[in-house]
């Protein structure tokens, strides 16, 4: 918990420091599934032969695709 914390401490206004893209997108995943995903985002890493895997392949490349995942990451937080 301290350690969490103190990583809020140092980036307050990034509510993504800290957070692993694996996690997010295991988060969209579980709560969207991949035609949710798909719908949301639309990106063919999430609409032919999905995995986690090739998702996380294709996002660590592709930066305006990682901005997109993230954002939705960020509503779907803001609701919890």
């Amino acid at each position: 918990m301290d350690k969490q914390n103190n990583t809020k401490k140092q980036q307050p206004n990034n509510p993504l420091h800290g957070v692993k893209l694996a996690y997010i997108v295991e988060t969209l995943f579980n709560h969207y599934g991949w035609e949710g995903l798909a719908a949301k985002v639309n990106i063919n890493c999430f609409k032919i032969d999905p995995s986690i895997k090739s998702s996380l392949k294709f996002l660590r490349k592709t930066q305006w695709a990682r901005d997109k995942v993230e954002q939705l990451y960020l509503e779907l937080d803001k609701k919890k």
